[in-house]
């Protein structure tokens, strides 16, 4: 039987759903459910959902919450602070277009004013704003589905309602000590004990109003933002308020050196940039620390298994016939199962990454260089240096 023809049955139809939303199949009872405009059953939307998070606080909200709300929001915020790399650029697609799916609207806040008072791009709001402009269009060339994604700068949405925002900041941080709020400076990329200036202990209370202000439902940042997104759910047990917002964090990606736990803009190789050339990423993939036999802390496993695999649902293994011959991975465990073996050389590993990743970004590079005005927003991005 021909793929067309195959595809054509209900049966494959639905295992072909099943495997491209990597959702498992919902319980007979969910066929009495009203038809969901995503058309896939509440059960089917729960696990989606859950998958973009590493941790979901908590899951009986989230089931909840998508069965009783028609229109939940979730949000990110983001500091424009430098070129974009693939976790926050691929993973950000992938996670955003689960929840779209399943029928959010995801609230992207550019947040200009926080990278100003975290000093990014040196504290200069026209640099920070120019680089806002810049990650909105790597999202639509990687193939975000911008269909229903607002994005919105902090700084002109704060000025729209200034009553509404800084009442909430006031009464944020009247009912948290400064110990409390310290614990969040994480949340910036510092340590509590790093010498901080007043803007950047104000930072996180401005950062629990946002997820209020904006009125969302879904708190989708990074395991680095836990811990405001914790003050957010404490703040709501202080005003009495019964709906907290969920806490959903993704899975915080390693850099490509051995050591890093977190990719770093400062640090060129220690990441993978969205615009980073064929040869670029060839040569970065090929430094990366990579120990045969080892899966833990190694960064090709983690890149192959939370950007490769959840993009394409495969991972493509070429290789020559009396080395092995190819072979395709559809189960993450069954791969790390054979390079822990040495079944999976680092070699023929580093090979098939660079392959899969150059393929995810080649349309963002052809954007870059096709389009004037994105070709123009990145010449400037590069030529401004980067600040922590």
């Amino acid at each position: 039987m021909s793929d067309a023809a195959a595809s054509a049955t209900p049966a494959a139809a639905a295992e072909e759903l099943q495997s491209k939303l990597n959702v498992d199949a919902a319980p007979a009872e969910a066929a009495a459910e009203p038809p969901h405009p995503s058309g896939l059953t509440l059960e089917e939307r729960y696990k989606l959902a859950r998958s973009v998070g590493e941790e979901c606080i908590n899951e009986e909200e989230l089931r909840a919450l998508l069965a009783k709300k028609p229109n939940v929001v979730a949000y990110d915020g983001f500091e424009p602070s430098g070129r974009m790399h693939i976790a926050q650029g691929v993973m950000k697609a992938i996670n955003v277009n689960k929840l779209t799916k399943v029928g959010c609207t995801f609230k992207f806040w550019v947040a200009d004013w926080f990278a100003q008072l975290n000093n990014k791009m040196g504290g200069d709001l026209k640099k920070i704003q120019t680089v806002g402009k810049y990650m909105v269009e790597v999202w639509k060339a990687v193939g975000m589905d911008l269909s229903k994604v607002e994005f919105l700068s902090s700084s002109e949405e704060i000025n729209k309602r200034p009553d509404e925002y800084w009442t909430l900041v006031m009464d944020i941080a009247r009912k948290n000590n400064l110990k409390r709020i310290l614990r969040c400076s994480q949340i910036m990329g510092r340590a509590e004990t790093d010498e901080l200036s007043a803007a950047q202990i104000f930072y996180p209370c401005m950062q629990c109003a946002d997820i209020f202000f904006l009125k969302a439902d879904i708190c989708q940042l990074g395991m680095d933002q836990r811990k405001v997104n914790m003050l957010a759910r404490e703040y709501c047990d202080d005003i009495k308020r019964k709906l907290k917002p969920i806490i959903l964090s993704h899975r915080m990606m390693p850099g490509l050196l051995e050591g890093q736990e977190k990719m770093s803009k400062s640090d060129p190789n220690s990441a993978i940039f969205m615009e980073d050339t064929e040869a670029e990423v060839n040569t970065k993939i090929k430094k990366a620390y990579c120990p045969p036999k080892v899966v833990a802390g190694n960064p090709c496993i983690e890149y192959v298994k939370y950007i490769v695999m959840p993009w394409f649902g495969h991972f493509q293994v070429t290789r020559p016939a009396d080395n092995g011959g190819d072979v395709r991975y559809e189960d993450a465990e069954l791969l790390a199962a054979d390079y822990e073996s040495g079944a999976l050389h680092p070699g023929d590993l580093k090979a098939a990454l660079s392959r899969h990743l150059n393929q995810i970004l080649q349309p963002v590079r052809d954007h870059f260089e096709n389009n004037a005005e994105a070709k123009e927003l990145l010449k400037k991005v590069k030529s401004y240096k980067v600040t922590k």
